[in-house]
């Protein structure tokens, strides 16, 4: 998993309430195990229409936005069912940060297990940001995780809390293989002390 540190950049507007799991990803593209190549369907059906071109009104396809590593997004981001892709499909497409004032437990922590991070903030610091990023392109923010600050387009500061945990796994770039291979020596030496005291398992 890529480390998280800071990131500056164009961020989408999205002020839609209960975006979910299946907007995120629909059921069509869960068939795939694999985390990369789903950033192609992300928001499939909000993004194209039925003959495979591009609605042209969505944020992620407008020129200004195409290119973005932030979301501002509406309140309940990531409801719906528990699947994982979502967070694959944001991650694959370019998607480094959400930022909402909540978000559904389940995809919440599944962001931190794939190298995203969800950032919950009350409503005005979002509208403060949804109007930053609305913008468009000439508009940047900076997230920055050690300091856990966003930094507006004007310079505005809007700090923001995180799991001390979590976040650490973000710094280093661990997911849960990652944590588990961190403890491979005191594994190895238990699997050592084991086959030594009952080589009969």
């Amino acid at each position: 998993m890529d480390k998280f540190e800071k990131i500056t950049g164009v961020a989408a507007p999205m002020p839609l309430i209960n975006i979910d799991t299946d907007m995120i990803i629909p059921k069509l593209f869960l068939k795939t195990i694999k985390r990369s190549g789903l950033g192609v369907h992300l928001f499939d059906e909000m993004r194209y229409n039925d003959d495979g071109s591009e609605k042209p009104d969505f944020v992620l396809n407008q020129p200004a936005y195409r290119n973005s590593e932030i979301i501002v997004a509406g309140d309940n981001f990531g409801c719906g069912s528990s699947r994982e892709h979502a967070p694959w499909a944001i991650k694959d497409f370019g998607i480094k940060c959400v930022i909402s004032t909540s978000f559904a437990d389940i995809f919440f922590n599944n962001c931190f297990k794939n190298g995203i991070l969800p950032i919950v903030l009350p409503q005005e610091q979002v509208d403060l940001l949804m109007k930053d990023a609305e913008k468009g392109a000439n508009a940047r923010m900076t997230v920055d995780l050690e300091a856990q600050e966003i930094t507006t387009s004007d310079g505005e500061v809007v700090k923001f809390d995180v799991d001390a945990f979590k976040k650490q796994c973000l710094l280093e770039g661990l997911d849960d293989i990652g944590l588990t291979l961190k403890k491979a020596d005191s594994i190895a030496s238990y699997e050592t002390m084991s086959a030594s005291s009952r080589p009969w398992v």
